[in-house]
């Protein structure tokens, strides 16, 4: 396995933490410390965990981690969906950052399919 960085999903999860850092620009200065701050947390929480997961001894440890990223990109996938409803971004700046979310969820998906599988080989 490469290191994190080399990972698709990664590199894609840090595109969209830069997304989320310019898209919550425009948010109200009230929001500093609500949905900006839960927004940009969310988005940069997912490559975090990734990283952070691959770095860990057990491959169990692994799989909880990119469990935690895979519920941090959920969180930004409904935080963007009630940024919207307020009017903090437009429904096409959300959806181009939906879409990026979906790519992520899919290679996500695929990654932790990989380490089940890497997993199950082992034991056998």
């Amino acid at each position: 396995m490469r290191g994190y960085e080399d990972l698709r999903v990664w590199r894609q999860s840090m595109e969209l933490a830069e997304n989320v850092y310019r898209i919550t620009e425009s948010f109200p200065k009230r929001e500093v410390f609500g949905l900006t701050s839960q927004l940009r947390s969310a988005a940069t929480s997912i490559p975090q965990n990734i990283a952070e997961g691959q770095g860990r001894i057990s491959t169990g440890e692994w799989l909880q981690f990119l469990g935690h990223a895979r519920g941090s990109l959920y969180e930004v996938q409904t935080i963007l969906a009630l940024a919207e409803r307020l009017r903090y971004v437009s429904e096409e700046e959300r959806r181009t950052t939906l879409a990026l979310t979906d790519q992520i969820a899919k290679n996500l998906a695929g990654l932790i399919e990989y380490v089940r599988k890497k997993t199950k080989q082992r034991k056998s």
